[in-house]
């Protein structure tokens, strides 16, 4: 049987036993009353990439540590001072403007605004070309159906489709006998015109007495702004031609003048005025 004393004294050769090994593991110096007194001490989660730095503690318990660090340590428990790269990047109203254009060509937006607009421009060229184009009154020679600045439609495709009637207003680009009369190196010479077909091939025309007969027969036109002042005709269209004329009779240069003008010159036929808001629709285009 073991005496109470006894015990007491393997107590005591016990403890100092774990006492050695503790000490062993973690470092004497780390308990002394000195080196505790200055350390603070904090519970940090167990991970392990995260190294204690030169005069810190540890104590392991499982899932957690202790750290004891210095006071005065700028960067506690040895952790990196993490930058994001995008904090070094220069905000967008700070880089020049090339060097926006630049990065907005390189983004996804601007990729795809690109697409976009080089798709519409695409479309709208197409049908500008092949299918409808906008007009700009210039003159008063189509007065009252037109006036100076009206904006209209001309559609290009049932010209290839449809033979052209009377009555119908087209434009077209101007005959050679038109650029010889203005002279070839006029402005004038160059720019589209826009007139009312009053005749087409196989007809005879003539004007007298201020009005228009074709075939023999007075035309009702009440597009017109006056009757005419002069004597024409009469002419038999030739095939493959057409005979124009503005609704402003005594102040057009039209087909009364410079004659027969060929099919093949019309760009398209007018229909409908889509400015300025209160003029839009046909009214006067047949």
């Amino acid at each position: 049987m073991i005496m109470p004393s006894s015990k007491k004294i393997l107590k005591c050769v016990a403890l100092a036993s774990l006492g050695l090994n503790v000490s062993n593991l973690l470092g004497v110096a780390a308990f002394s009353s000195r080196a505790i007194s200055q350390k603070s001490f904090r519970i940090a989660p167990h991970t392990t990439s995260q190294l204690p730095v030169a005069g810190e503690m540890q104590l392991v318990n499982r899932n957690t540590r202790l750290f004891a660090v210095d006071n005065d340590d700028p960067n506690p428990g040895g952790l990196n001072q993490w930058e994001d790269e995008n904090d070094r990047k220069k905000s967008f109203n700070e880089i020049g403007f090339f060097d926006q254009v630049q990065e907005w060509f390189a983004s996804d937006e601007g990729k795809e605004d690109v697409k976009t607009y080089t798709t519409s421009l695409a479309v709208a060229l197409l049908l500008r070309l092949l299918i409808i184009e906008p007009r700009y009154i210039p003159s008063l020679s189509m007065y009252p159906t037109f006036e100076v600045g009206d904006q209209l439609a001309v559609e290009k495709v049932t010209k290839r489709i449809r033979p052209f009637s009377r009555n119908e207003v087209v434009v077209f680009n101007p005959p050679q006998a038109f650029r010889e009369i203005v002279g070839d190196s006029s402005r004038k010479a160059k720019e589209a015109l826009i007139k009312r077909i009053v005749a087409v091939e196989g007809d005879t025309v003539e004007v007298k007495g201020g009005k228009l007969y074709v075939n023999g027969v007075m035309q009702d036109e009440p597009f017109t702004a006056e009757d005419a002042a002069y004597e024409f005709g009469p002419v038999l269209v030739p095939p493959g031609d057409v005979l124009v004329l503005g609704d402003n009779r005594n102040h057009s240069l039209d087909g009364h003048i410079w004659g027969f003008l060929p099919a093949e010159n019309v760009i398209g036929r007018a229909v409908f005025v889509y400015w300025p808001p209160w003029r839009v629709g046909t009214n006067g285009m047949y």
